[in-house]
């Protein structure tokens, strides 16, 4: 396939107050309210340890090179992600030590890699959090095979993605998808976090978990409804 690249000005903004809000929430509170949009568990943060919050800026590259990710890294800007297709390939790392300062010296939020990245000693003393599926030793190299895409739907950790898209992450993994998608269920989510620390004192209080949900009422109910009713 020919390069497809579209201007970073097609991408939407980073809404600001929706990202204000969204640092706000436990992101695994979300998983109560979406089932889309969560990436391979084993996608994990191997550099970093701030959550990450940002504009997904994605990058469609072949297994072996790594030119277009070069040319992405100087068009990125404060709040964006960067996020990296490597077409399925885990072996060849297109993302260490130069890469990734090009993106803190730009002010980006964060990368994400499909694949593997290397250098993880420079990369954790950066502090820029980022995810891949491992590290390597062998890298990408500059080609310029006429392949690949910037800002162009991708694939990563199993998940759709779209430029513009709300990247979000922290120890315990991503979660990407639109961000219309997230800021429907945001106050709901934000209701549950801060209902959250009255239940777990209930709990030292001595009240069962399953009271204080509702499980245990629907557990009953269920066990009325399995139970056979005797003939007249």
């Amino acid at each position: 396939m020919p390069l497809d690249i579209r201007n970073m000005s097609e991408l939407p903004p980073l809404e600001s107050q929706l990202a204000r809000r969204v640092t706000e929430v436990d992101f695994a509170t979300l998983g109560h309210y979406l089932e889309e949009g969560f990436c391979d568990p084993l996608l994990q943060r191997v550099a970093g340890t701030a959550r990450l919050v940002g504009r997904a800026v994605t990058v469609r590259i072949t297994p072996t090179d790594s030119t277009l990710l070069h040319h992405a890294a100087g068009l990125v800007g404060p709040g964006d992600v960067v996020v990296v297709d490597c077409g399925g390939d885990r072996r060849h790392a297109p993302l260490g030590e130069v890469v990734v300062n090009a993106l803190v010296a730009r002010g980006a939020a964060g990368a994400v890699v499909d694949g593997v990245c290397t250098d993880v000693d420079a990369l954790r003393a950066l502090g820029l959090p980022v995810y891949a599926y491992g590290t390597s030793l062998l890298t990408t190299k500059l080609h310029g095979i006429p392949d690949g895409g910037l800002n162009v739907p991708v694939s990563c950790g199993g998940v759709p993605v779209r430029a513009g898209d709300l990247v979000l992450g922290d120890a315990n993994g991503l979660l990407i998808a639109p961000a219309a998608r997230l800021a429907a269920v945001l106050d709901e989510a934000l209701a549950d976090d801060a209902e959250e620390p009255s239940i777990v004192a209930e709990l030292y209080a001595g009240s069962p978990l399953g009271t204080l949900t509702g499980a245990t009422a629907t557990v009953q109910k269920l066990l009325s409804a399995a139970a056979p009713t005797e003939n007249p």
